[in-house]
């Protein structure tokens, strides 16, 4: 539990302090973050505010990883190589949101270079997990062997590669507003603390479903640090990206987030939890799905703007509205994910 504190605690601080650090840089080399033409009207007025804050998520979050795990700690493999998929993600939109300060404009990397950085990231943290430590390659909500389904080493890297690159896409996609994906995120890594810290528990771990310990998870303990880290990271960036946000996480933090929760799920065994756990990033790519397709099937819009957030700005919704009832709406989706993950641990013999 300590160590769980050490790291939430550590990365906020970082962040906190971090980002302050990062908006006087880029305010004193007048670097900003270009406005979509195409967006609404009202975010015109935020052209030029300072982006690339992700780098303030994900060294805060590595930077409590790293010094929680000296506290009694053990390095785990699983642990590592979540933290460095997270990195990676964050690497890649780094060069994406700097292409498009750069150039000032809002295009950055294309869609074929970003989408390799991707699939190299997830496959690199596909082949690692499935060669160097004993993640069950079974197909899982809850847990391993709740389906009874095991897609094999090669197959699960597969699926471990799609999670990721669409799981990063859907968090970017969200990340529209004024603090709606940090402070989404905020919930999300909640629920892998408690994941993970639930999987740590000895009571837990010796916990039988027809005979096997399917709430076994190796590094459990070390997982649930790295979902801290990252929560605490959030939390001290949405200190000022906050509305009126001082400065945006950009895909810098927008594809770490997406590429840590997607890891996290791989790691814990709890694959098809996520989209649940991850709900509103779910809506809000479906609403773009949904626009584009219907768009070019009958020339007509479901949404005035996708993503969906952007209906209700349209709307007259104040962008606070939209954004403390999307944070609602997402604690709703992460309490359901939390309560169906201890529905199945009840119904597999589990007591308080």
């Amino acid at each position: 539990m300590i160590r769980l504190l050490i790291a939430a605690a550590l990365s906020s601080i970082l962040s906190l302090v971090g980002t302050k650090f990062v908006i006087e840089l880029l305010v004193r080399n007048k670097i900003g973050q270009p406005i979509r033409e195409d967006g609404p009207e009202g975010h015109v007025t935020k052209a030029g505010t300072p982006t690339m804050g992700g780098v303030a998520i994900v060294g805060g979050a590595t930077f409590g990883y790293v010094v929680s795990d000296l506290y009694r700690g053990i390095y785990t493999r699983t642990g590592i190589f979540v933290m460095l998929a997270i990195i990676g993600g964050g690497l890649v939109g780094l060069m994406d949101d700097w292409i498009k300060v750069v150039r000032e404009r809002n295009l950055g990397l294309s869609k074929r270079a970003k989408m390799l950085g991707l699939l190299t990231v997830a496959f690199g943290f596909a082949f690692l997990m499935v060669q160097f430590t004993d993640v069950h390659t079974e197909l899982s909500f809850t847990r391993w062997g709740g389906l009874g389904l095991d897609l094999g080493k090669w197959l699960w890297m597969v699926w471990a590669v799609l999670l990721i690159v669409g799981s990063s896409n859907a968090v970017n996609l969200t990340d529209g507003l004024d603090g709606l994906a940090a402070g989404s995120a905020i919930f999300s890594f909640a629920a892998f603390v408690l994941i993970g810290f639930w999987k740590f528990n000895p009571a837990n771990t010796e916990l039988v479903v027809d005979g096997q310990p399917f709430y076994e998870v190796n590094h459990a303990l070390d997982l649930a640090v790295v979902a801290a880290a990252m929560l605490g990271a959030c939390v001290g960036f949405l200190w000022w990206n906050a509305a009126p946000a001082q400065i945006f996480m950009g895909d810098t933090g927008s594809l770490a987030i997406g590429v840590g929760l997607a890891a996290l799920a791989l790691a814990t065994n709890t694959h098809l939890l996520l989209p649940i756990i991850g709900g509103l990033y779910v809506i809000e790519t479906v609403s773009v799905i949904m626009q584009v397709a219907r768009f070019q099937l009958r020339g007509k819009r479901f949404f005035r703007m996708a993503p969906v957030h952007h209906h209700f700005e349209l709307g007259g919704w104040p962008e606070t509205w939209v954004i403390i009832r999307f944070w609602m709406l997402h604690g709703f989706c992460v309490a359901v994910g939390l309560g169906l993950f201890y529905a199945d641990w009840i119904s597999s013999g589990g007591e308080l």
